[in-house]
């Protein structure tokens, strides 16, 4: 470990202060994934940020996915699984051993790893409290041959209708932070596989937080030299997607990121979980380290 003089120690922690008294009691949503949830040394770092950030006067709420662990366990079973326009196609097979990986193995893990830290969590699903109700996710396509528009089914892949924030909210008020694995009850007592990355920007939605942060592996939002871009206006987005600047799986990131500013969410982070304490530098530090998503003057 390297030291670090004391007066160096000194300037950081000074330099915490005007933004912890701007997260003071606000709720910051944090969608925990990619290669920090397989890293141990960084989801203990991870770990110790969320204890951290609760023992500072935050409410911190994460949110996590579990992709390659879901492909790891289909492939011991030998349960083949199907992608149709990038989603993973869930049959009521896949379906339960998705939510058996996420509600089950991970979520109790990241749980563990919060309480070895120091601090204290629970662990729950969107099925637990009817947190999150989904509904099933279809889309439209256009057969560019026939020109016949069809529907994709993506089997049990479901979207948030409703989120009921009230089990969050007894979670916070006892003083533990809340770990959410994204699987949604249906209307009729289904259980459907919901994006992280959308469960999380639904729930920092409904829950009004300060702050959504999405951990990815890149830094961020890059531009045409790959230089990332510290500041993105919602107006700004489509302009970057039609040049060609905003390509490939982050398109429909920003989107997401866009569709929860509009809500009523001040800022949506897209940032590098990959970076050693890379929340902590983001929320705490005068120029943090993603790409911030924003109205206009915000």
């Amino acid at each position: 470990m390297t030291d670090v003089p004391i007066n160096e120690t000194a300037r950081i922690l000074s330099e915490a202060l005007p933004f912890l008294q701007r997260y003071d009691d606000q709720i910051i949503v944090v969608k925990f994934g990619g290669h920090a949830m397989v890293d141990t040394k960084l989801a203990q770092q991870f770990a110790r940020d969320m204890v951290m950030l609760k023992v500072c006067g935050l409410n911190p709420i994460v949110v996590h996915g579990g992709g390659p662990q879901i492909n790891r366990m289909l492939d011991k079973l030998e349960v083949k699984p199907e992608f149709r326009e990038g989603l993973r196609v869930t049959d009521e097979e896949t379906m339960s051993v998705v939510e058996m990986v996420l509600a089950g193995s991970i979520n109790k893990a990241i749980v563990a790893s919060i309480q070895q830290a120091g601090g204290r969590a629970v662990g729950i699903s969107g099925k637990d409290g009817n947190l999150m109700i989904a509904e099933r996710l279809t889309k439209k396509k256009t057969d560019p041959a026939t020109g016949k528009t069809v529907e994709i089914d993506f089997g049990f892949v479901g979207e948030p209708a409703r989120v009921n924030i009230e089990i969050l909210q007894t979670i916070m008020k006892s003083d533990a932070i809340p770990v959410i694995a994204p699987v949604g009850a249906g209307w009729d007592g289904e259980t459907f596989n919901v994006n992280a990355d959308t469960a999380a920007g639904a729930i920092a939605t409904a829950t009004q937080a300060k702050r959504l942060l999405l951990l990815t592996d890149v830094a961020g939002v890059l531009d045409k030299d790959k230089n990332l871009i510290s500041e993105l206006k919602i107006g700004e987005v489509q302009g970057l997607i039609d040049n060609g600047t905003i390509t490939g799986g982050m398109i429909p990131k920003v989107e997401s990121a866009v569709a929860v500013v509009e809500s009523g969410v001040e800022g949506v982070i897209i940032l590098d979980g990959r970076v050693p304490h890379s929340v902590l530098l983001e929320l705490l530090t005068p120029h943090g380290v993603g790409t911030r998503v924003s109205r206009a003057g915000v």
